[in-house]
């Protein structure tokens, strides 16, 4: 009988120092996180040292064009820099760090890395865009506001991670649902990325729910590019990808996800990244008269020549990239050497060697396309190229008509001036 005693007697103390371990464990790990924002930039990482630096700090960069058509998938050295406040500082991973999805929900929950990665991984080729590319050409018609980009601030990856769907599956929330119980209808993304847009605050963002619970959406909690870890420039340990909708979304250093009823009321939401005719200034602007951006327009750029190159008289190979949001594919690229009178059609392609077919079952639907032609330029001119989608939207022929006072979404022909040399 005291044996038996003896046995619940232990049996009893050591569920209750179990459970109290296991208290002070979430109690640890919440207290001390495994990654923090810093207060300055003294601890950024390193970076490429052929980026051109658009902003220092926060540090804003972007490739040479060339290097975006060296290969489909971009480097991650060179894939663009896009930073809001100094760049967050990594603790420890395993054991801290973890992501708290709560808000109109039956069931909050906190998941680590472990958590996250033992859900099924998907590799999802997209490419990311910021709004502000080609921002600096939009300028030379009218001062905008923002980085001064110009046509690099766009890069396609490779991103590995869980799908949102099967993570938000964990709080009970099914695949396509558009509304929870609770009247939740969109998810919020909020980032450890502190910015004085926000004062000081998180950056944050959000996405329809039925978008985040739709598995052919793609949305990834990614902590994966190129097959490697997340550099921290790109968000490791963690980050979404929202794919075919223009970067601001694809919120980095992931720190909470919420369910809410409306969209998100940060400043990125509401005070940025909203498109405006060219008759709105900072005298009349009325942030709530337009919806938060989401998918990018149909986009196209030559990689292969600068804004003015000298050349040789002769054949000319003419190359660069072309996307578009939403999912939507590239039907086709057109290019002209005389100045828009004539139009040549360039070969697409993602894959090396593989003809790229619209809307195939292997095309990255969510990924550019990089297309090519050789003509010969035998004279000073201006080549222009100019892309359709599948949907059939194209690009607007002048900046002029699309600008705005953010100088966001310039998708208007892209123009090269190239000077023949007898």
């Amino acid at each position: 009988m005291l044996q038996i005693l003896f046995r619940c007697c232990i049996c009893c103390c050591h569920h209750f120092l179990k459970n109290k371990f296991d208290l002070f464990l979430i109690h640890h790990r919440r207290i001390m996180p495994g990654i923090t924002a810093p207060s300055d930039y003294s601890t950024e990482p390193s970076r490429h040292p052929c980026l051109q630096i658009n902003s220092k700090e926060p540090f804003n960069a972007e490739p040479p064009r060339s290097a975006l058509i060296s290969s489909y998938l971009t480097l991650s050295d060179f894939f663009y820099k896009r930073n809001h406040g100094p760049v967050p500082i990594v603790y420890d991973i395993e054991s801290r760090y973890c992501v708290s999805i709560s808000g109109l929900v039956d069931n909050p929950k906190q998941l680590f890395m472990d958590d996250i990665r033992k859900l099924p991984k998907y590799n999802v080729t997209a490419t990311l865009q910021c709004a502000g590319n080609r921002r600096t050409a939009m300028s030379k018609t009218k001062t905008v506001k923002g980085v001064g980009w110009d046509v690099s601030a766009i890069g396609n990856a490779v991103w590995g991670g869980a799908k949102l769907a099967d993570v938000l599956e964990l709080l009970g929330i099914s695949k396509l649902t558009a509304i929870t119980k609770f009247n939740g209808k969109h998810v919020e993304f909020v980032s450890v990325d502190k910015c004085k847009e926000e004062n000081g605050g998180p950056y944050k963002a959000s996405i329809p729910l039925i978008q985040a619970t739709n598995p052919e959406a793609d949305v990834l909690l990614a902590y994966e590019m190129n097959g490697e870890p997340l550099t921290r420039d790109h968000g490791y340990p963690l980050r979404v990808v929202v794919p075919g909708v223009i970067g601001a979304r694809s919120v980095k250093w992931l720190e909470a996800i919420n369910i809410i009823a409306e969209e998100c009321q940060g400043f990125f939401m509401q005070k940025d990244y909203k498109m405006f005719p060219p008759s709105v200034n900072w005298d009349n602007i009325n942030w709530s008269t337009r919806r938060p951006q989401m998918d990018f327009p149909v986009q196209c750029v030559i990689c292969s020549l600068d804004d003015v190159s000298i050349i040789k008289p002769g054949k000319v190979k003419i190359s660069g990239y072309a996307a578009s949001g939403g999912g939507r594919g590239i039907e086709r690229v057109d290019v002209s050497i005389d100045g828009g009178k004539s139009w040549i059609e360039a070969s697409r392609f993602q894959k090396s060697g593989i003809p790229y077919i619209t809307d195939d079952d292997n095309s990255d639907k969510w990924a550019w396309v990089l297309f090519e032609v050789t003509a010969d330029i035998l004279h000073s001119t201006e080549v222009i190229a100019k892309a359709v989608d599948s949907a059939a939207n194209i690009q607007p022929e002048k900046v002029e008509d699309i600008w705005n006072l953010r100088g966001i979404l310039n998708t208007s022909w892209h123009r090269v001036q190239v000077q023949v040399a007898h």
